[in-house]
């Protein structure tokens, strides 16, 4: 060998500059994981009450007579909405992330072009036209859901300004008293 580092030293020094290293910000997984958690909260219970509510419908007609046709009603019961629930976490649990991180890429996606004071409100919009879309909403209550993502939007946008103030008069502030 002509170089004086041993050969693990040289295996160390080529596999730390092969590491690819990539930043997500946060945000990135934390609203569609939240999203993903609420979803899978609203759906369970939606879909668990739904199932146990069209199983009885179906099944008024023809209640059980004996204690073994009682305990297999409830058991059948009980499948089907546990069954019916994951079904419904399922969906909502997708739809709802699928909404989120259409957040993230429309407000990240105005940032990059360079409309980052727009960002917040722009991501409220398109947030609120993608949810009209994704559950197939008239376009009256389009028209609302357009409105209150306008008025998101411009709220998130306001507590970030009011954000970056205090943060600045805090910084004035500590300044003064170091002085």
């Amino acid at each position: 060998m002509s170089s004086s580092a041993t050969p693990d030293e040289h295996d160390i020094d080529t596999a730390s500059k092969d590491v690819i290293k990539i930043n997500i910000p946060p945000r990135f997984y934390l609203v569609p994981g939240a999203a993903f958690m609420v979803g899978t909260t609203i759906g369970l219970m939606r879909g668990s009450r739904d199932a146990s509510l069209r199983f009885l419908a179906e099944n008024a007609h023809r209640p059980p007579t004996t204690v073994q046709g009682w305990y297999f009603y409830n058991k059948t019961k009980n499948y089907k909405v546990i069954y019916g629930g994951m079904k419904g976490a399922a969906a909502e649990a997708s739809k709802l992330s699928a909404v989120a991180l259409g957040w993230v890429g429309i407000e990240e996606g105005l940032e990059r072009v360079g409309w980052g004071q727009f960002s917040e409100v722009g991501a409220g919009l398109g947030t609120a036209g993608m949810f009209s879309a994704v559950y197939r909403l008239p376009w009256k209550t389009t028209q609302r859901t357009l409105v209150l993502g306008l008025v998101m939007g411009g709220g998130l946008k306001l507590m970030g300004w009011g954000r970056q103030q205090l943060e600045e008069k805090a910084q004035a502030l500590g300044e003064s008293r170091s002085d």
